[in-house]
């Protein structure tokens, strides 16, 4: 690793960086990637439903085993690929997940049983990797003051391709439940593509630290967030909120149609609500929450708004009233946009692959702890031991989730004000 700025020196990007087009080119990248996600998200657990004879509890069960699968292969893999990147450049690694992504959807496409299935999701764990190098290119090309409003722009393509990707998802679900794989393959190919012949590097070689295993395997990259007291706090924070967002991959399809009745096509657009909503946030608001209320009070905003919508979702007895939550909810895009901001103003510019591979190791950690939380929790309380019915059981556990966040973060913030005055 590189000596030559100190881990909490506050660094500017190259004078000769890649900027606006750099950031152009992430944003499609990451567009593509979410809409090819978007597609089979309504589909995926009902396919694995299909295989359990259409036993809601058993295939809550079953998914949740499968998103934890995922999340252990990103946390062994991902600071691998964080310092590979910071060894030699974000183009490859950007790649080699495009390509990765395209190859799993080819086999779910394909797979006869919840095993091919399975080792689908296990691939994809290993090579998932382009969002999190998504966020170490910014920090690359982007002022540390401009961080949190291009991080939300960024956050747009999130949002644009989960406002066409479940919608569409759902419709090509409805006339075959494998269709949505092949297209999200073809997608993801194009992706690798386009890639290939249009993604410039954004760090130059001059700017790159040597391979460590050390620092790469996922305990070594966890020590990075612990060099400093409110990094630290704020990973921690990070892993609460990461831990509290699995409810919605993990329980939300299956909830949906067990209380609301809703069909994958109401489902996907729903889904398609929630990226309007999160693009109108991550496009539009974050820019001018930050600018007038800072990166501190938005993270504090973010963390309240995702703990309300929780509740809202959790308690709402029927569809209309489950959708007055989005909104709400959608605000709870400025605490990550502010947190991704704040965490990479603490590294140097050598360490922030290193920095994104350690905060994909915290998340992949949450994966691997939320798809049993939430999906055990669900099926629980529609099982015939639970004292009563209660559904919506973790979307509450989530906002308690948030509420927790919250406390932390404000000891946190009011930590680092204290160390600089």
């Amino acid at each position: 690793m590189s000596d030559e700025p100190p881990a909490n020196t506050i660094v500017a990007p190259l004078p000769g960086a890649p900027r606006r087009g750099a950031v152009a080119f992430i944003f499609v990248t990451i567009l593509l990637d979410m809409f090819a996600l978007g597609l089979i998200l309504p589909i995926l657990p009902k396919l694995v439903e299909s295989f359990v004879n259409n036993d809601t509890a058993r295939a809550a069960e079953i998914f949740g085993l499968f998103g934890t699968a995922w999340a252990l292969m990103q946390f062994v893999f991902s600071p691998v690929l964080g310092g590979l990147s910071d060894r030699f450049g974000r183009r490859p690694v950007v790649l080699l997940s495009n390509l990765g992504l395209a190859l799993d959807y080819v086999l779910m496409a394909l797979a006869p049983s919840l095993t091919w299935l399975f080792i689908g999701r296990v691939i994809s764990g290993i090579t998932s990797a382009s969002v999190s190098t998504a966020f170490a290119y910014i920090a690359d090309v982007t002022p540390p003051e401009q961080r949190a409003a291009t991080f939300g722009k960024i956050g747009v393509a999130f949002g644009a391709g989960f406002i066409l990707g479940p919608a569409v998802g759902g419709l090509l679900g409805g006339m075959d439940p494998r269709l949505p794989f092949w297209v999200a393959a073809g997608l993801s190919f194009a992706n690798t593509l386009y890639g290939l012949l249009i993604l410039p590097e954004s760090l130059p070689e001059d700017r790159r630290s040597p391979f460590h295993w050390k620092s790469a395997n996922p305990l070594g990259a966890l020590r990075l967030l612990g060099s400093d007291r409110v990094l630290t706090g704020l990973s921690v924070v990070n892993f609460l909120a990461q831990v509290a967002h699995v409810v919605l991959p993990s329980t939300f399809v299956l909830y949906a149609t067990y209380r609301y009745g809703w069909d994958a096509t109401t489902v996907g657009l729903t889904l398609a609500m929630v990226g309007v909503c999160s693009m109108a946030v991550q496009g539009l608001a974050i820019g001018p929450i930050v600018k007038r209320l800072g990166e501190r009070r938005a993270l504090l905003l973010g963390l309240f708004s995702g703990a309300a919508g929780f509740l809202i979702y959790g308690a709402a007895p029927t569809g209309p009233l489950f959708w007055l939550g989005i909104p709400v909810m959608s605000l709870w895009g400025v605490a990550g946009a502010a947190t991704q901001a704040l965490t990479t103003q603490l590294v140097a510019p050598d360490q922030q692959g290193q920095l994104q591979g350690a905060t994909s190791s915290v998340q992949s950690v949450s994966q691997m702890l939320g798809p049993f939380l939430f999906t055990l929790t669900f099926a629980y309380f529609i099982g015939a031991s639970a004292p009563f019915k209660l559904p919506g059981a973790p979307f509450l556990l989530a906002g308690l989730l948030l509420l927790l966040a919250l406390l932390l973060a404000m000891r946190t913030l009011a930590t680092r004000t204290k160390s600089e005055r």
